[in-house]
């Protein structure tokens, strides 16, 4: 009879899939993160450039990828270490790039300032609420950092495997060694769904309290608003990594860097 049960829960709930629309040319230098900018109709993907993924080595970039999945520029924005996860706010992209939020001008293609996030050492996602204030993961010290005013704190420490993060309006949301989870106001935090593989990297929200995450080893789940969570993709056996996506809600759209394999693929979430 548990049996039973926990089959119709399952089956009940696995309703959404990823359509496939285009995959880029193989042509970019080691994707992690990517981040779609509806205003300008484009997307941007960071290049760690290299086989050591935390490298202090100047190699790195941002590349500009057009939303039919053209290459703009390889290497639109370069002299950076390892870049990681991206965030957007009034014109700026904002970078996680090993111990320093670095902060581009959109308009000017140009590196604008660089922030030293004070005990850094290997951050990662990155996230920018409505005010401005910024949200960076840190995947070797495992703790969350806000960056208020060009000063960086410790806001979230004593995690497992700090990654993803992702503020939407007044909500704070994390991934965190297999678990996605709501950051409450006092901090706690609120399980949204658990038992994900433990590489767990981006997260992103999909309509209401649905999200998407990804896991770095090759796996895409969907959490629906109830708990449960579903198996969208998984590219481990062919070693096709699924690394920071990056999300269109108006079309519902999932862009995943593949890390080794140098490319970005699109998927509509139906």
């Amino acid at each position: 009879m548990l049996f039973l049960c926990a089959f119709f829960v399952t089956s009940t709930f696995a309703q959404h899939q990823l359509i496939k629309k285009w995959e880029t040319d193989s042509v970019l230098k080691v994707p992690e993160s990517v981040l779609f900018d509806g205003d300008n109709k484009v997307l941007y993907a960071s290049n760690i450039d290299g086989t050591d993924p935390w490298g202090v080595d100047g190699k790195g970039s941002i590349a500009k990828v057009g939303l039919d999945g053209k290459i703009i520029a390889v290497e639109w924005v370069t002299g950076l270490n390892a870049p990681k996860g991206l965030g957007m706010y009034k014109g700026k992209l904002y970078v996680a790039d090993v111990t320093n939020v670095v902060v581009i001008d959109i308009k000017k293609g140009a590196i604008d300032k660089t922030i030293a996030v004070d005990g850094a050492k290997g951050l990662n996602d990155i996230s920018v609420g409505k005010d401005g204030i910024v949200w960076v993961s840190d995947s070797k010290n495992n703790v969350i950092y806000k960056i208020e005013n060009d000063k960086s704190s410790v806001y979230l420490q004593n995690l497992k495997g700090a990654n993803g993060v992702l503020k939407r309006g007044d909500d704070f949301y994390i991934v965190d060694a297999g678990t996605a989870y709501k950051v409450e106001k006092d901090k706690s935090l609120t399980k949204l769904a658990d038992g994900m593989e433990g590489g767990t990297d981006g997260i992103e929200n999909v309509q209401g309290e649905d999200f998407l995450v990804s896991c770095w080893a090759g796996v895409i789940w969907y959490i629906n608003a109830n708990g449960t969570k579903e198996k969208l993709y998984d590219g481990r056996d062919v070693k096709r990594n699924t690394a920071d996506i990056g999300f269109d809600p108006k079309t519902r759209t999932v862009y995943v860097p593949t890390f080794w394999k140098n490319s970005i693929v699109a998927y509509q979430v139906k």
